[in-house]
């Protein structure tokens, strides 16, 4: 299985716990990483581009952090510019059939604060059924996500912990993870 991970950090250099992530893939050559904000400092997305690239993966991961109950702005940008009527959903829209999604994405927050009369209020499956209802409508399947709780406050024995984990959760066949 071909695997990307597109990392999504405004600050990804000031990122304690998506760095380590990030840089526990750089163990595994299979798996291609890109960094969003890198690739894009100007926010002009190639869109041409872009679509190539998801062509020639089978399993698409989206890594960043989660705030304001959302993804980067510039990652939003990213599913709505290279997302297209036609080309991802809609007739004609069946590029992206059969591809697998993967969200991994780090909270500031514990894991009992995302749950029903926790402090977000939801749980983050809940939370993040837009991002879900936009991939699944790309005809892809959406797979459990990657949460990392507390990264703000990890230690680097738990982020590092937290990585080796990450990997093999991205790595893990869809019977696995889907039980």
């Amino acid at each position: 299985m071909k695997i990307m991970v597109i990392v999504a950090h405004p600050n990804l250099k000031g990122s304690r716990a998506n760095q380590a992530l990030a840089h526990e893939l750089n163990n595994y050559p299979d798996i291609y990483v890109r960094d969003l904000y890198q690739e894009y400092p100007n926010w002009e997305i190639d869109v041409e581009r872009e679509q190539r690239t998801l062509l020639l993966f089978d399993r698409i991961v989206f890594q960043f952090p989660f705030y304001w109950y959302s993804c980067p702005p510039l990652l939003k940008k990213w599913f709505d510019d290279v997302l297209t009527y036609g080309w991802a959903f809609g007739p004609g829209g069946d590029h992206l059939k059969g591809k697998q999604y993967i969200i991994a994405t780090t909270t500031g927050g514990p894991e009992n604060g995302y749950r029903s009369g926790g402090s977000n209020w939801f749980t983050i499956s809940e939370l993040l059924r837009p991002i879900q209802t936009t991939l699944t409508r790309c005809n892809g399947t959406y797979l459990p996500a990657f949460v990392t709780y507390n990264a703000d406050q990890a230690t680097d024995d738990y982020l590092l912990q937290e990585a080796k984990k990450y990997v093999d959760h991205i790595q893990a066949p869809e019977r696995v993870l889907v039980h």
